[in-house]
């Protein structure tokens, strides 16, 4: 099995993300597969005219998926809102292309305009990603459940594909648009098979821990940071989705693995320091000035406008503080 999973270009291990860590390619998947553990917003490299840059991703992800972490593409910390469609398709053509078992892949699909978010999702399907993480429209604000029920109803019904799998993505803080509980109890009797997730970054445990306690049948609930991981996992949940797992992948994944061992505590602690030390700066450029800092390589502190590299002083200050609680990205030039 592990030469033949080398031969389609993927290592053996990239596999073992499924639930109970089966380790099967995408032939021997079931309709039924479900995502669990811990997945990441990759982190966009961009060219010198802005436009991204697919080598530095693939390298990127193969180095994610060599962790055991799953590909959140199109996240948060991806500048999604900040890409084009197109720009979206493309990406995800040239990852599946290069090797990348798209079953490990969780695009971020959800956009404001209906139509697109149909286009994104149906092609996601379409290559057969694992799920597809979608944001509620989210430029009108004080909109209904209804209308969002309606909005993600009319994209499930117009893809009209049993490959999509919707991890829904609750971002009140950036979105200003949340997804409450009876919205989501309502999308799951409308699709059982198809509504199968959430994302919870709101940053309130009390809000992840209401989801895990309506206990759906095979619903799975991230948390939105590994700062809530051993939390989650004590009380039923599926794992995270965290930017600071761009980073930080390896340890991340340790303490979902081994949450019921006795020094759980101490390794979240540790996990929680470190995301705390990276978000003491801005986000995405922090992000990206580790990644380029560990790969020495400049080009991967470039990000879009409106966002800003960090200065040079800041830099210096962030990779001290966190060389200091002794990170390091073991194996970051796999795959390049």
């Amino acid at each position: 099995m592990k030469d033949a999973l080398r031969d389609n270009g993927v290592d053996a291990e990239v596999h073992l993300f499924a639930r109970g860590g089966h380790g099967f390619g995408p032939e021997l998947m079931t309709p039924d597969f479900r995502f669990d553990g811990v997945l990441t917003p990759v982190v966009m490299p961009f060219d010198t005219d802005l436009s991204p840059d697919p080598d530095r991703l693939i390298a990127q992800c193969r180095w994610l998926l060599s962790q055991n972490v799953g590909i959140a593409v199109f996240g948060t910390n991806s500048e999604a809102n900040s890409l084009s469609v197109e720009e979206k398709i493309e990406l995800l053509d040239r990852l599946v292309d290069s090797g990348i078992d798209p079953l490990r892949l969780m695009p971020g699909t959800g956009l404001c305009a209906l139509p697109e978010s149909v286009r994104l999702s149906a092609h996601a399907a379409r290559l057969g990603c694992g799920g597809a993480l979608m944001l509620p429209p989210f430029y009108y604000k004080g909109v209904s459940d209804e209308g969002l029920f309606r909005s993600y109803s009319e994209i499930i019904e117009r893809v009209g594909d049993d490959r999509l799998k919707v991890y829904l993505y609750h971002i009140p803080p950036i979105s200003n648009v949340g997804i409450s509980l009876d919205l989501i109890e309502r999308l799951i009797a409308r699709y059982p098979k198809t509504v199968v997730g959430i994302k919870d970054s709101s940053g309130d445990w009390g809000n992840t821990l209401a989801m895990l306690d309506r206990q759906w049948d095979r619903f799975s609930v991230f948390a939105g940071s590994e700062a809530f991981l051993l939390q989650t996992m004590q009380n039923g949940g599926a794992g995270c989705i965290s930017a600071t797992a761009n980073v930080n992948p390896a340890a991340i994944r340790k303490l979902f693995d081994a949450w019921q061992e006795a020094n759980a505590e101490e390794e979240q602690m540790k996990l929680t320091q470190l995301r705390q030390v990276v978000l003491d700066f801005p986000g995405i450029p922090a992000l990206k000035a580790i990644v380029s800092h560990f790969r020495r390589d400049d080009e991967w502190l470039r990000v879009r406008p409106p966002l800003v590299e960090l200065g040079e002083a800041q830099r210096r200050e962030l990779v001290a503080a966190v060389k200091s609680l002794g990170l390091q990205l073991p194996g970051i030039n796999a795959g390049e």
